[in-house]
């Protein structure tokens, strides 16, 4: 869930009050979302082929909210991409293996933790970003170029840090990640660049569009995971807390020693922490089970709190 540029926006009231009441609301759609699939799974039967569509949906809406200043952001700070793009695949990755050994926790969720850390950077991790005084444009060329590589990057890693608990289809995952997440944002750039005006008018409606989008993905995995969330839902939730946490405490550290000063080190902790958990939950249910794809669904609602509230806490510490 992106906005237009909102380190542009900064001295908009409007925009910035916009941008605060998206990330309000979003948790608390993905809660409403994840109690729905948990109490009411009989109501999302069958929905689990549409989850790869939807999360195409989301990704196409980043996509159309890409300018040209995003890639050429990209290129006036090469290290300090580099280094966000590093410590996000090293970091969380590591942390899921980690976790699960620590854990000790079953092949199936060992697994699903694993994906949820080789997933890009978080679709609302931008809109967190800017809320904490973060350096935005940074948080942005690190999130377009960790989802852009998530095809080369995701399926090797996955297949070399949960190969150990199941067997992992590198393949066959490089191939659903092209069709759901590269194919879908390449075509929201040629949309952009060929019917910018008309896309004008309509990116304000965007971010609210992925925001309920998520929220019935969230639905659908939770639905078809409700049996599996009632009798190991405590085990995940510690999981995904200490895998969200660390993450952003450790994506601040590697900004600190990377000398990113304190706005890079805000974009850093939330572009490490916060995952494309709809991506780790399509991939889980496809690959592996919907069971694999629990810690996922329960990422999907806690990194999103966890961002708003870190969010509001570095701004006031800022202030």
């Amino acid at each position: 869930m992106r906005t237009e540029r909102p380190e542009q926006a900064s001295t908009d009231v409007p925009a910035d009050r916009s941008a605060r009441r998206a990330v309000t609301v979003f948790p608390i759609l993905v809660l409403v979302a994840g109690a729905l699939g948990l109490l009411l799974p009989g109501g999302f039967a069958g929905w689990g082929e549409a989850v790869p569509y939807l999360l195409g949906v989301v990704m196409f809406c980043m996509g159309i909210t890409m300018t040209p200043e995003d890639f050429r952001g990209v290129a006036k700070r090469p290290w300090a991409v580099a280094l966000g793009l590093v410590a996000h695949y090293v970091i969380m990755p590591g942390l899921g293996w980690a976790i699960a050994h620590l854990l000790d926790l079953p092949p199936q969720l060992a697994a699903g933790v694993i994906l949820v850390g080789c997933a890009p950077s978080g679709t609302a991790s931008n809109v967190v970003t800017y809320l904490a005084r973060g350096d935005v444009a940074l948080s942005v060329s690190v999130a377009t170029v960790s989802t852009l590589v998530a095809p080369l990057v995701t399926p090797p890693l996955t297949l070399l840090l949960a190969g150990e608990y199941l067997p992992v289809d590198a393949g066959s995952m490089v191939t659903d990640i092209l069709k759901t997440v590269l194919l879908p944002v390449l075509a929201g750039v040629v949309v952009r660049l060929l019917a910018g005006r008309y896309v004008q008018r309509a990116l304000p409606a965007l971010p609210w569009l992925s925001a309920l989008t998520i929220a019935v993905i969230v639905a659908v995995v939770v639905a078809g995971s409700a049996d599996a969330i009632k009798s190991a839902a405590g085990l995940v939730f510690v999981a995904v807390v200490l895998h969200n946490g660390l993450g952003l405490a450790l994506g601040y550290g590697a900004g600190r020693l990377g000398r990113l000063g304190e706005p890079g080190s805000r974009a850093m902790a939330f572009e490490v922490g916060m995952q494309n958990s709809g991506l780790a939950a399509s991939l889980a249910t496809a690959h592996f089970s919907p069971l694999a794809a629990l810690p996922a669904a329960v990422f999907s609602v806690w990194h999103n709190v966890s961002g708003a509230v870190t969010a509001a806490w570095l701004s006031r510490r800022g202030r």
